[in-house]
């Protein structure tokens, strides 16, 4: 959502900040919090005018009339304001239909004046662009400003001039009084629109001999422009209308939607209600919330809220393990219900999603239980079946009831069954699987483009497609009446790979020519081509890193579909409506600014473009054309007949709800012919009525289809078109976002734009217009379908429509990964692994998360025992394991693995260089004596021989003993690394025979020569045969395996690999340069000269 309420004190801290204006703008950051826990002695040391001025106290909670309602305390000391607050302060008070806490209050400075020094002004945003209205009478009884006020419309894109407002807004205005109200007015326009205010209301507005003061304030702020005005705003807190507490759980989920791609809201409207919802889709989440409204359950509505946009299993889990949480809290002597519905997805993955519902299901199974909560499932989408299986199974094995029900069932036919005014049927119609219609058995492979792609009802043009003509200078560019034909070509913006072959795939079911896809921009890579499939054949898509080359090299080109993000689609939307040939652009972005957007739309009018979007999945026209990921995936274009045209176009803001409709309609009538979402913003950049006339105007369409929504007022733009007789085909229209008026609070639905700011913007009012004016009404959503099937059955009847027969589309080969997905087929792996899986949402090591090998401080010894050994070691094992890292992390640099490090870095090679430059020296002479000795001392120790017997066996054989003997130390001057860890292996492990062994064969060598002590080598050797034989982790078998594949020679390179970037460090920090041996150590052994 774009446009939240701020407090006052906000407000005015971005004026006092911010303004630029000659104005003297008085009682600058004079303003107190006050709230039950506030300190009075320590608010009056931070502001110590407190106690010396006369003070206004009022709530600062979003409560509109406050001087009205009795809620502001005037000309009061701070003791009279203290005694103000005492039966007003943590008391409920209603305001409307709406209860609340007064919890927040706000102190100010009074200002002494008269009524004639009092203005009102206020500046709000529309699609023309900002209104700014402006009243020379000001304070609590100034009335109808609308009907009163001066008004004043500054254009998109212009700039409010000082001339303007003295001419239009100031024929009240005392001359005295004009110069500083016209510097302070376009200041506060310049603030406006500097720091993205979509409303600002100023009343009263005091100017006198002092100055300005700004005394009551409200204001409305973009939150889509955070990024833009981050350094501005700082962190902006956006309270919740007054009547409805702030949770910690709202807070929990916004910071979730935040940090995510996808779309993530939840507003707790009654925590011990007992119907709870989870509904994917910002249209469907209204339209379940209506339909309970509609079935009496209002005051048993616990929560409104949506996810959408593919989130993740995570993301999923974490938002349905807090609905779970908070409805589980308290008992219900009922039960509860929780409806997990959603219309059907065009793109996300429905069975991923459900895998999080189900872990949070498993999670509370216990708490759902005790609740008596029964579970309404209905889904549609890619890969619904799996999800509506596994969620079925989850109900089995936990005992919960849980009824799943696919696109079989009417959306909303679950709300009923929930509520228990429709029975729950016993077997659900079950709808074909994906498999069903991509690997058709059908002999058609191909059928002939003329019988299916021809209209049902309308005669085969030579083109069907009309262009937008070239404008006249300075006369704005006509739109065109068709959008896409069967030849309709477009660029897509962004990597968007998924998308491009859902569009070639429709394409080929279609029966095009060629693809609909001529080239993807994609501005961080450089130009290539991107491979995909058309039909069976695999074909490529040029990709150009810009735009230009993208329309020189494809002038055929007439549609853009951009998946710039938020932050990029402006400029690039901007940059794509320099070319003429484009003539409809696809924006998908949520989130994109207003006052952006509104830009965009008006450079689209002056250049005769149509915009779709923002905030939108697109569009389809059935047979020709479709946006993106519109409609699905093949299964529901099959299912709902979208490759073929029908009779009905519609419109609709929601994209999900959209692919309902294409369901509806497909069971309803004939099929689609044409269909647009045109987004949830609240200035999409095309409109119900521009589509709608389109629709009137196009022969092909027999019906209309619109489904408005809750806020602004185009619907009545439909009205007035029907009333007018510019509309004349049957219009059947549906508003959602009835339950709006039944709620005590403001609640925000999931499009930005799905919010009522006036009596007529509601939804109840704007389907009564409609149903005045002469449109098809229903009395809820639930009877939409039969609405549109009465009108369609009529237009049949009397020889508008006439049906034409079904003929079957061509067969479409499925991708191998959705069909992996799917289950139908299977390939043996190229890799296997065991240690680690980083597939979820949590990295795996050995099946231990690694959240868990943090939370149970298991150090680098057990991440290594999870990776090495696919074990769990004892604490001991691990702490020992860290310990030979330790003690083998370097010797030195005279060995040769460190010499050798020391001489590449020095050759000025790179890290990786130097290091294996030194790993390669690693053998049976340096360092790799580990699994040597371990194997040597384990075979004489197993084969049962005794120590003296070892040792004359290997001197018999001229072989040398793995792991004994040293260059420096002996048995007079002892390695302390080895005594280090031989008191550790001796306090710590649970037996030593192999060490033992080891110590003994040591003093029969030391006897004869003292060096040919056990080394560091041969005691690490031989210290973990013991740890893998007695920890009691392995099997002998397992013990000797680990040894036999080279898993301690592991430890020392491991160990070793540290001191040598030690020394590549080392080296480049000494800035050393080239190395070269000196010639006196060498000796030159030349062949002496021999004559011939």
């Amino acid at each position: 959502m774009s446009a939240k309420a701020i407090s006052e004190q906000t407000g005015k801290e971005f004026l006092y900040k911010h303004i630029c204006t000659s104005a003297a703008v008085q009682n600058r950051f004079r303003y107190a919090n006050v709230t039950s826990e506030t300190d009075w002695d320590r608010l009056t040391q931070d502001h110590p005018w407190l106690l010396t001025e006369r003070l206004v106290v009022k709530p600062d909670q979003l409560i509109k009339c406050r001087g009205k309602l009795g809620l502001v305390g005037v000309d009061l000391d701070l003791v009279g304001v203290q005694e103000w607050l005492k039966p007003r302060l943590m008391r409920e008070t209603t305001v409307a239909k709406a209860k609340g806490i007064l919890k927040n209050f706000l102190i100010e400075p009074f200002v002494a004046h008269t009524q004639e020094e009092e203005f009102y002004i206020c500046i709000y945003a529309t699609r023309e662009g900002d209104h700014v209205l402006f009243h020379h009478e000001g304070g609590v009884d100034v009335g109808d400003v609308d009907a009163k006020a001066q008004r004043l419309l500054v254009g998109v894109d212009d700039k409010l001039s000082e001339d303007s407002v003295k001419e239009q807004l100031f024929m009240h205005v005392p001359d005295d009084k004009k110069e500083v109200l016209v510097s302070f007015v376009v200041g506060l326009f310049n603030l406006y629109e500097d720091l993205y205010f979509t409303y600002l209301e100023i009343n009263p507005l005091v100017v006198n001999q002092d100055g300005v003061f700004v005394l009551d304030m409200a204001a409305k702020i973009d939150a889509t422009a955070d990024y833009i005005c981050k350094a501005k705003w700082g962190d902006v807190e956006f309270p919740p209308p007054f009547g409805r507490e702030a949770y910690p759980e709202e807070a929990y989920i916004a910071d979730l939607d935040a940090k995510s791609g996808a779309s993530l809201k939840l507003t707790i409207l009654n925590p011990l209600g007992r119907i709870w919802t989870m509904v994917a889709g910002g249209g469907a989440s209204v339209v379940y919330s209506d339909t309970i409204c509609d079935l009496g359950g209002v005051d048993e509505l616990a929560n409104y809220g949506e996810y959408s946009g593919a989130p993740s299993e995570q993301q999923t889990y974490d938002y349905a393990k807090t609905i779970l949480s908070l409805m589980t809290r308290e008992k219900h002597h009922e039960g509860k219900v929780l409806i997990i519905g959603g219309s059907i997805a065009n793109f996300t993955n429905v069975a991923a999603t459900f895998k999080g519902i189900v872990r949070a299901i498993k999670d509370y199974q216990g708490p759902l239980k005790e609740n008596g909560v029964t579970i309404f499932v209905r889904r549609g989408g890619p890969n619904y079946q799996e999800g509506l299986r596994v969620m079925g199974e989850v109900g089995k094995t936990t005992g919960i009831p849980i009824y799943v029900f696919g696109t079989e069932t009417h959306m909303t036919a679950i709300v009923g069954m929930a509520l228990g005014h429709q029975p729950i049927p016993n077997q659900p119609p079950v709808a074909a699987h994906t498999a069903n219609f991509l690997l058709n058995s059908s002999t058609n492979a191909a059928t002939p483009a003329s019988t299916r792609t021809a209209s049902f009802s309308e005669p085969r043009a030579a083109n069907d497609a009309t262009s937008a003509k070239k404008p006249k200078a300075g006369v704005p560019a006509a739109k065109a009446t068709m959008l896409f034909s069967r030849n309709t070509k477009a660029i897509m913006w962004g990597m968007q790979t998924r998308a491009v072959q859902g569009m070639l795939d429709f394409d080929y079911v279609c029966s095009r020519d060629e693809p609909s896809v001529a080239a993807m921009v994609y501005p961080f890579t450089g130009d290539h081509k991107q491979k995909f499939y058309w039909g069976h054949k695999e074909i490529l898509i040029p990709v150009y890193k810009n735009m230009a080359d993208a329309m020189k090299k494809h002038p055929e080109v007439d549609v853009l579909i951009s998946f710039a993000s938020l932050r990029s689609a402006f400029d690039s939307t901007m940059e794509t409506m320099q070319y003429s040939q484009i003539h409809t652009i696809a924006i998908i972005a949520e989130g994109i600014p207003e006052a952006q957007t509104r830009k965009l739309i008006k450079r689209a009018d002056e250049n005769g473009i149509t915009i779709i979007g923002p905030a939108t999945v697109g569009g389809i026209k059935p047979g020709c054309f479709k946006i993106g990921n519109t409609g699905g995936m093949l299964d529901n274009i099959l299912a709902s007949n979208l490759y073929r045209p029908g009779s009905v176009a519609y419109v609709s803001r929601s994209g999900g709800m959209s692919n309902e409709l294409n369901n509806i309609v497909s069971h309803a009538t004939d099929g689609v012919y044409e269909g647009v979402a045109i987004g949830g913003d609240r200035y999409p950049g095309s409109t119900f009525m521009d589509h709608v006339l389109r629709y009137q105007d196009t022969p092909g369409v027999k019906m209309i289809v619109m489904l408005g929504e809750i806020g602004g007022t185009e619907e009545y733009k439909i009205c007035q078109g029907i009333k007018e007789g510019r509309i004349t085909k049957p219009v059947v229209c549906w508003c959602i976002g009835t339950c709006a008026t039944m709620f005590s609070s403001e609640v925000q639905f999931g499009h930005a734009g799905a919010c009522a700011n006036q009596a007529f913007e509601t939804a109840v009012a704007k389907n009564q217009a409609l149903r005045d004016a002469g449109a098809f009404v229903p009395k809820s959503f639930d009877e939409l379908g039969d609405v549109i099937r009465t009108v369609y059955d009529e237009l049949v009847a009397n020889g508008t429509i006439v049906p034409a027969q079904e003929v079957p589309p061509p067969t479409v080969p499925m991708d191998y990964s959705w069909a992996r997905e799917l289950g139908l087929i299977r390939k043996p792996a190229s890799f296997m692994t065991s240690i680690c899986d980083e597939r979820g949402q949590e990295l795996i090591y050995a099946g231990m998360p690694i959240t868990e090998v943090f939370k149970e401080e298991m150090g680098l010894g057990g991440v290594l025992g999870l990776l090495w050994f696919q074990r769990r070691l004892p604490r001991y094992a691990c702490q020992f394991i860290e310990m030979c890292l330790m003690v083998t992390a370097d010797h030195g640099p005279a060995v040769s693995g460190a010499h050798n490090t020391i001489v590449c870095a020095r050759a000025g090679k790179d890290l990786i260089s130097s290091l294996t430059s030194g790993l390669l020296t690693i053998g049976d002479r340096f360092g790799g004596a580990l699994d040597a000795a371990a194997k040597q001392f384990s075979k004489a120790f197993d084969s049962g021989m005794l120590p003296m017997e070892f040792v004359n066996k290997m001197k018999k054989d001229g072989k040398l003993i793995m792991g004994i003997g040293h260059r420096v130390k002996s048995i007079n001057n002892p390695d302390m690394r080895v005594q280090i860890l031989k008191d550790f292996v001796k306090g710590h492990f649970p037996a030593t025979p192999m060490l033992d062994y080891a110590l003994d064969v040591e003093k029969i060598t030391t006897s004869k020569k003292p060096n040919l002590i056990l080394n560091v080598d041969g005691f690490i050797g031989v210290a973990f045969v013991d740890l893998l034989r007695m920890c009691g982790g392995f099997t002998r078998d397992e013990a000797d395996e680990f040894v036999e594949i080279g898993a301690l020679n592991g430890i020392f390179v491991l160990g070793r690999s540290m001191g040598f970037i030690g020394h590549y460090l080392d080296q480049k920090r000494l800035k050393q340069g080239l190395y070269r041996h000196p010639w006196d150590d060498i000796s030159y052994v030349l062949p002496e000269h021999m004559s011939m």
